[in-house]
């Protein structure tokens, strides 16, 4: 078992020194999001991990000064500095500002590096690279793909590539001060090879990076587009009515698979096949995320956890809908009811609905009376119906902020 990295054993350069070419124009790290700048939301959500203890910030010279005097900006920023013209410049001038703090130049001193485009990133993530670093020198967060990938020559699908053995990287990546200062005795961050970031580095060097599996919401803005992304998750948007109300609709479907039991609505059905899927296969608890994420404009369940390395085989569903509550939570929304349909020829579900009710209740954090469950044969017609699988749906409805957790009705735990 890893252990934990200590809490304030690690410091963090922050990128913040890019053009944003792809913006339009605009400085995609000023762009206001709840009247803060994104910069702001990235520094707050790094800050607030135990393990950090201090920030130097590496923006663009012409920012700088504002950045400084910012009322935003918190108190564990040590600095903000100027960075240079490539992402590798700008991290060593960071590592630079952060040697001259005291304790902070010791070899085996651990340093993230994150970028400032990425403001969900979570106190988890933050934890999770942090104990890999200490463990193995190296570690970066790796997001599995999700999509079959292709190789295109002009114009062209030319090959297949087998995405099992591939990922997109994020950040916060980490290293031991000792193992950096070894990668840029042999290349120098001025000199010639650009690299795109420091598992980059590290891998021209031969030193080992150690993987963990990444977040799928530790989106980076880069398009346009990744603003709306970004404020949905952050603050919430295009609410529906009055008082930050928000509807969302969700659907799932499995055939039946091997073994049992079946995993429903939150409950375990001893006698019934289960369901086929990369979880244990819950079509009720997924239709219910599902329908969450969409209220909340966060995406849908394939995207937060996909079917692959990056989310554990087997998985309770309740887990998933768990972190889907956390994450609704640090969007600004919670549930307040949810409606839910099971079509199933098979087994009889009539006796167990109360059963799954309160389970989704104590999921949810929510009166039992706020669950509405309803069981169907489907009039024994299509796949369903045939007894072949089991399928759901579900609405939800989020309210903005809502009661705080310790107000919420009892769930009978």
């Amino acid at each position: 078992m890893t252990a934990a990295a200590a809490h304030g054993s690690v410091d963090a350069v922050v990128v913040a020194a890019g053009a944003s070419r792809r913006m339009a124009g605009r400085d995609k790290l000023a762009v206001p999001i709840g009247g803060r700048p994104l910069l702001a939301w990235t520094l707050e959500r790094l800050a607030a991990a135990p393990e950090i203890a201090r920030i130097v910030v590496v923006s663009a010279a012409d920012r700088v000064a504002a950045i400084r005097v910012a009322d935003w900006l918190p108190a564990s920023v040590a600095d903000v500095i100027a960075g240079g013209s490539r992402r590798q410049e700008s991290v060593a001038a960071g590592v630079a500002r952060l040697g001259r703090e005291p304790g902070a130049d010791q070899p085996g001193r651990l340093i993230l590096v994150q970028d400032g485009a990425r403001p969900l990133v979570s106190a988890e993530l933050v934890a999770a690279v942090a104990s890999a670093t200490l463990a193995h020198g190296a570690a970066i967060p790796v997001l599995a793909l999700a999509e079959t990938v292709k190789r295109i020559a002009a114009g062209q699908v030319v090959e297949t590539l087998d995405r099992s053995g591939l990922g997109t990287a994020q950040t916060p990546q980490g290293i031991r001060r000792g193992l950096l200062e070894q990668a840029y005795a042999t290349f120098p961050p001025g000199g010639p090879p650009t690299f795109t970031d420091e598992a980059a580095l590290l891998e021209a060097c031969r030193i080992p990076v150690h993987a963990v599996p990444g977040d799928p919401m530790n989106l980076k803005v880069t398009l346009p587009e990744d603003l709306g992304r970004a404020a949905a998750a952050l603050v919430g948007s295009g609410d529906l009515g009055s008082g930050g109300i928000r509807v969302g609709f969700g659907t799932d479907g499995h055939p039946f698979g091997p073994g049992e039991p079946l995993a429903l609505g939150g409950i375990l059905i001893d006698g019934a096949p289960r369901l086929h899927g990369h979880s244990d296969g819950d079509v009720a608890l997924h239709a219910v995320a599902d329908a969450l994420l969409g209220a909340c404009g966060l995406g849908d369940l394939g995207g937060q956890f996909p079917a692959g390395p990056a989310t554990r085989a087997g998985i309770a569903s309740g887990e998933l809908l768990g972190a889907v509550v956390k994450r609704a939570e640090a969007a600004g929304y919670r549930p307040t009811s949810i409606d839910l349909t099971i079509v199933a020829g098979r087994p009889q579900l009539g006796g167990r609905l109360d059963e799954m009710r309160a389970a989704i209740a104590r999921l949810l954090g929510l009166d039992p009376a706020r669950v509405n469950l309803k069981a169907s044969t489907g009039n024994l017609e299509g796949w369903e119906g045939a007894g072949r699988g089991i399928s759901a749906s579900a609405v939800a409805v989020v309210e903005r902020g809502g009661p705080p957790p310790s107000a919420r009705p009892s769930s009978g735990q």
